[in-house]
């Protein structure tokens, strides 16, 4: 099967996937064979090749917002047929006997495997991942529409139901990419009393903000037409947990949506930006919950997703895209041909 395989940590800007004929994985047990159609690509995926998480299984073939086709089973797989539609999110395995486990928070769980990190994700054609962890595509979406649903979608899902939102609230949205713009259309449907503003760069961006429901687009720093009551937090840079704080009311709850910052958050103030009660709340990864709970949802709303397609030799050139902001929603591998 053709994949895009990394070697090791390197900046993008050195185009460092190559593409390389790679054995068809053989399904075990409970596991299934998905035959790969689209693969999202993510900021994480910058994260794992630029060395800011740590380090997996070298050689890997990243990607973890997979739609496909179950094209083998292994023996002990009930689940599914063949030829059913299903997809794959950054949850590719927990152990589900921990503490974290057994609470519902297999996101936290100390054995979890994360697809595309610990084991081979969607930069393929072919994968093969436990049933127990695939999901199905509601009807109505493309392949291409679904792909930002399992990770952009379910992650800023999980944000949403962190930041534990009163309808009426003023909600601030710092950066607008592919979760933002997801999430935005879940905030206009479940909270149709709140507005939400939105602080990100570029034009562009600011009228997709608009487009979608934003009651005010500005930049980072400036000062909105009222404070925040919540907030979610997209970037990949650290300044903006200290804009947030900066515009939020008393009371307050900021929920940072990232694995990981590629700028350092900036010394806070305590009685400018923490006192008064306001609240830091991180978002970890996602749960198989997240996802039964955010995609009928998504089929509800309808969540209809901004993509630019890429095929799957040009990933490099889609990670640089999405490095330099020049991606307007999400960023899309077309992998089959």
């Amino acid at each position: 099967m053709r994949a895009m395989v990394l070697e090791g940590h390197a900046p993008i800007e050195t185009a460092p996937l190559k593409l390389a004929d790679l054995p068809t994985p053989v399904p075990q047990g409970g596991q299934i064979l998905i035959k790969v159609s689209v693969c999202g690509a993510c900021h994480t995926d910058l994260d794992e090749i630029e060395g800011r998480l740590s380090p997996p299984n070298f050689p890997i073939v990243l990607g973890h917002q997979i739609v496909g086709t179950v094209a083998d089973k292994g023996n002990a797989a009930t689940r599914f047929e063949t030829g059913d539609r299903v997809g794959v999110t950054w949850l590719y395995w927990a152990c589900g006997k921990c503490r974290f486990c057994l609470a519902g928070k297999e996101n936290l769980c100390d054995r979890a495997q994360w697809t595309g990190k610990d084991a081979h994700g969607g930069y393929a054609e072919y994968m093969v991942i436990s049933e127990d962890f695939a999901h199905r595509i509601p009807d109505g979406f493309s392949d291409l529409q679904a792909a930002p649903l399992l990770c952009a979608g379910v992650i800023g899902y999980r944000a949403v139901s962190l930041a534990e939102i009163t309808d009426g609230q003023i909600i601030g949205l710092f950066g607008f990419g592919a979760s933002a713009h997801i999430v935005i259309q879940i905030l206009r449907h479940e909270f149709p009393g709140s507005l939400v503003f939105v602080f990100t760069r570029g034009a562009e961006h600011k009228e997709l903000a608009a487009s979608l429901g934003a009651a005010w687009a500005g930049s980072p720093g400036e000062q909105p037409p009222e404070r925040v009551a919540r907030a979610i937090d997209f970037t990949p840079a650290g300044e903006s947990v200290r804009d947030a704080l900066t515009v939020m009311e008393k009371g307050g709850r900021l929920v940072i949506n990232a694995i990981r910052k590629c700028t350092a958050v900036p010394q806070l103030d305590y009685a400018e930006h923490l006192w008064l009660e306001k609240e830091l709340k991180s978002v970890a990864n996602v749960t198989r919950r997240d996802a039964v709970e955010f995609l009928p949802l998504a089929a509800q709303v309808p969540i209809a997703c901004h993509v630019q397609q890429f095929g799957l030799a040009e990933a490099n050139e889609a990670l640089m895209s999405l490095k330099q902001a020049r991606i307007r929603a999400a960023a899309v591998l077309a992998v089959a041909e």
